[in-house]
């Protein structure tokens, strides 16, 4: 994988984040996430770049790149997959520092979510529970390294790359959630950055906590797997997932229901959707009465 220091230098200096295809050196929006957004920059289809303009200083881009690369090598050592990945930090007058993380990208129809539409259901399912099998490998590793070191995971099913070798990749390894004698390596408040500023607090009370714990917890990382077949319109596998699901969890825990997904999924959906909402209030407000530049590029409409 080629990385062009120079190409992604002058992109971020001509970048238009309103509308990327219109900057100085063409982008393509490949996805967008609650911190990033993913791009494919000028005309190599070899590399995804996930632009990530959170930073007040180069020595906080520099923090969040060494962790990057430490949550990489650690889920790397629980046993899972992970694209070849590098980091570049760029540094324009007057704006946020940015850090891009460069990741090899993979063909599109390779991703799960858009395998199980693909796939018949049995191959369907199989997928999916061999997912749940890579997630395992995460709460494998925490057993035998807590306290001194504690794993997190999003593993929404489009977080997945089946390959045809048969190989399964997690790619969403730009958000470093992990733990060291129980402290947060990550700075929680740079989940922040791209929340409204008249909403920080209320968010920094009502859901950062929340957040942040979701994702060390087996069993709503898995209702969020199986929640998420909602998003994908793929609810008919949900069963079959929830199934997957209870052959994993600890002895003793009550099984997973198909109501708790349900109920989990709806309050998700309105909560990000609010989330949403309030970010392009954010941007009218900065672009048409402050008129200020709104660094990050929000998605149109998403189906949830």
């Amino acid at each position: 994988m080629e990385i062009d220091r120079k190409l992604v230098d002058d992109f971020e200096a001509g970048l238009n984040p309103q509308d990327p295809e219109k900057s100085g050196i063409p982008a393509t929006v490949l996805g967008y996430g609650e911190i990033s957004i993913i791009l494919q920059i000028g005309d190599n289809p070899d590399v995804a770049y996930k632009r990530m303009p959170l930073f007040s200083s180069r020595e906080a881009a520099e923090m969040y790149a060494e962790e990057f690369h430490e949550y990489c090598r650690y889920l790397g050592g629980a046993g899972l997959n992970l694209p070849y990945h590098e980091t570049l930090i760029i540094e324009i007058p007057d704006r946020p520092v940015v850090l891009y993380i460069a990741q090899e990208r993979f063909p599109g129809e390779r991703f799960a979510h858009r395998l199980i539409h693909e796939f018949e259901l049995e191959e369907s399912v199989v997928l999916l529970g061999r997912i749940v099998g890579e997630i395992d490998k995460v709460w494998k590793s925490n057993a035998s390294t807590l306290p001194a070191l504690e794993l997190a995971i999003d593993a929404q099913v489009s977080n997945w790359v089946a390959l045809e070798n048969g190989r399964i990749l997690y790619i969403d390894t730009s958000t470093p959630l992990y733990r060291k004698d129980g402290v947060e390596q990550m700075d929680p408040e740079l989940f922040l950055q791209s929340a409204p500023v008249f909403l920080r607090w209320l968010i920094r009370w009502l859901f950062l906590k929340d957040v942040m714990n979701r994702y060390y917890d087996p069993r709503l990382v898995y209702v969020d797997l199986a929640g998420n077949l909602y998003k994908e319109k793929a609810a008919e596998l949900i069963p079959a997932v929830i199934k997957s699901i209870n052959r994993y969890l600890s002895p003793g825990k009550e099984p997973l229901t198909h109501r708790e997904v349900e109920k989990y999924y709806k309050e998700d959906k309105l909560i990000w959707t609010l989330f949403l909402a309030f970010r392009r209030i954010d941007r009218w407000l900065t672009t048409k009465v402050f008129r200020k530049r709104y660094e990050f590029l929000l998605p149109g409409k998403i189906e949830r």
